[in-house]
């Protein structure tokens, strides 16, 4: 948001937790970016952002609180149709903190299917991936709730899954559930030792919540829910850069 403000020479203010790792908040200021530490969680983050803008018609573009980013998450959709040649995987691991990219997957397989460049009847099952630390998800599924309770108390490295409800709560068990997919904890030190494998055996820069996605997928796989011949997608949200101190940490240990 900060660097397409800065394009296109509006002022930009974002709101982030005070313990937010450092280049999170000075890759914002490198774009110009104005930028405002919140004590607590990034949904105190978007609250205050919504109290201090609402009065003053700041544009909220925080998660599903407007369409754009929402139909921007469908080109991984579209892009995975295209490379794996008008086919669905049999299943997608997918980092889940807003879970706005499952929720525009989702959205994106109803419409390719109807413009016929993928036959309907069989789509990915969908699995989200959150941490322990932080798993409304995978606790509304086995309650079997619409919606999710607030996390209390959510910790873990991986800033991106540290969303203790998210907005579309409900649009994401939907998917999950229509999909025949599951939802997955995964501690910290389980993404961590994904990221190292993803690194070493891949040559991928994978974040925290794409570490998750591997921890998922052998989790299932030993489960015996995901078997050996299926086709499994997995979805890396970010890169290794801004976490670099977290791998330091678990490595050292």
């Amino acid at each position: 948001m900060a660097a397409y403000a800065a394009r296109a020479g509006l002022h930009a203010r974002v709101f982030l937790p005070r313990d937010v790792k450092p280049p999170f908040v000075l890759e914002c200021r490198l774009y110009g970016a104005e930028v405002e530490l919140v004590d607590g969680l990034i949904t105190d983050a978007s609250r205050v952002a919504a109290e201090r803008g609402g009065p003053l018609g700041w544009y909220d573009v925080s998660t599903l609180k407007e369409p754009y980013r929402l139909e921007g998450k469908k080109t991984m959709a579209f892009e995975l149709a295209e490379q794996m040649d008008w086919r669905w995987p049999d299943w997608i691991i997918y980092p889940t903190g807003g879970g706005t990219g499952m929720v525009g997957m989702w959205k994106a397989f109803e419409e390719i299917e109807t413009i016929g460049w993928v036959p309907s009847g069989r789509r990915p099952r969908m699995v989200s991936v959150q941490a322990e630390g932080c798993a409304p998800i995978v606790r509304a599924l086995d309650e079997g709730g619409d919606k999710a309770r607030p996390w209390e108390r959510a910790a873990t490295v991986a800033d991106g899954l540290r969303v203790p409800r998210a907005i579309g709560d409900f649009l994401i068990l939907r998917a999950i559930r229509e999909s025949g997919g599951t939802a997955v904890a995964v501690s910290d030190a389980a993404m961590v030792a994904g990221m190292l494998e993803l690194g070493k055996l891949e040559g991928v820069s994978a974040a925290p919540e794409g570490g998750a996605t591997l921890a998922a997928l052998e989790r299932l796989v030993a489960d015996g829910r995901i078997r050996p011949h299926e086709s499994v997608v997995l979805f890396n949200t970010g890169g290794a850069l801004k976490y670099l101190d977290v791998v330091r940490q678990f490595d050292d240990a």
